[in-house]
């Protein structure tokens, strides 16, 4: 790629490679529908608020790389990402590098446990793996398309960035803050999923209670106590 990606660019595009992998039934997505997965506040770093001109001018300069296409639905036109045939990288270096844009730099270990709604590494050895493969990428293929940060002081891992958007300060981002440990970004993530089942489940029981003519649980126990 020999333009680099604008940071909106960047996040219109890593959010079609993410729905497309965890929320196959809502993909190819709206423009309106991209608008809410780039400005969500879970798995953002940072946390944006893209507006639809936005959005649509990264989608248009996107689609001049080939990287998205539209296609025409009943009366919405839909978007979806051509990242891995454009770039010719294998699924799992397009989900490190999804990952990436989305979330910022990443240690390997932040990144497998990340990585578990789209792609479910074996070990941190084999996300090691296919970042080295993107990192001695040859210039005839593009060259590298992420790079290894100096380790920040304190630090147990190195963390990783992308280079989609051009060089980056490597110096600058090694000594910045992580936006969440490994441990604490697989706890919010797995409260999250468990609030949005425990909230559907509960969707679910009110409304066969309904239609069976039943009170609710929680109401047939303040009925009893009455």
């Amino acid at each position: 790629m020999t333009t680099p990606l604008t940071f909106d660019e960047s996040r219109v595009l890593g959010t079609l490679m993410e729905k497309a992998r965890t929320v196959p039934d809502s993909y190819p997505m709206s423009l309106n529908a991209l608008i809410g997965g780039c400005n969500q506040k879970s798995s953002r770093d940072p946390v944006t608020q893209l507006s639809e001109a936005q959005v649509q001018e990264a989608l248009d300069g996107l689609k001049q790389r080939s990287l998205v296409f539209a296609s025409s639905g009943n009366r919405v036109t839909r978007w979806e990402h051509n990242f891995q045939r454009a770039m010719q990288v294998p699924e799992q270096s397009a989900v490190l590098l999804g990952l990436l844009m989305l979330r910022g730099p990443q240690t390997a270990g932040e990144l497998r446990i990340h990585s578990e709604r789209w792609y479910r590494f074996a070990d941190i050895s084999s996300v090691e793996a296919f970042l080295d493969e993107l990192q001695s990428r040859p210039d005839d293929r593009g060259g590298p398309l992420v790079v290894q940060l100096p380790r920040a002081p304190g630090a147990r891992e190195a963390r990783w960035a992308h280079l989609l958007c051009g060089p980056v300060d490597a110096a600058a981002l090694a000594t910045a803050p992580s936006a969440s440990e490994p441990a604490d970004g697989a706890l919010l993530e797995r409260v999250a999923t468990l609030e949005n089942e425990v909230a559907a489940m509960r969707a679910w029981v009110l409304d066969i209670c309904g239609q069976l003519g039943l009170s609710p649980p929680g109401q047939l126990e303040s009925n009893d106590r009455a």
